[in-house]
């Protein structure tokens, strides 16, 4: 199985490409249930009929959707055995797509607001 993340491996900005189709996998309330699932499960991850047994979402269409998070690098897969194992351990990755909205928070504002810390 292939778990070739889309993301550059550098820590600088996330293009706006990348982030843009990254986004769009996220565009499913079933794939964004998916994700959570998989978050909520730690960096163990868990079994496909695990992962479906949570979310509810199970065969061909679980298969899809895992199918386009892995392709936008929010989870990958591996196999133990007979076992397809799903794990969400694109932490770093869901790391870079939330940086990239909250990097330039406040860029243009003449003073930030108070209600946002800012590093």
């Amino acid at each position: 199985m292939s778990n070739e993340s889309p993301f550059p491996a550098s820590s600088g900005t996330l293009p706006l490409e990348i982030a843009a189709s990254t986004f769009a996998a996220l565009g499913s309330e079933q794939r964004l249930a998916v994700l959570r699932t998989l978050v909520r499960a730690g960096p163990d991850g868990l079994s496909i009929g695990d992962l479906g047994a949570r979310c509810g979402v199970t065969g061909s269409t679980l298969t899809h959707h895992m199918k386009i998070l892995a392709q936008a690098g929010l989870v990958s897969q591996s196999k133990q055995g007979r076992s397809i194992i799903c794990v969400a351990a694109a932490y770093d990755e869901m790391r870079a797509l939330s940086q990239f909205l909250l990097s330039e928070c406040c860029a243009d504002c003449a003073t930030p607001h108070e209600a946002h810390a800012h590093d």
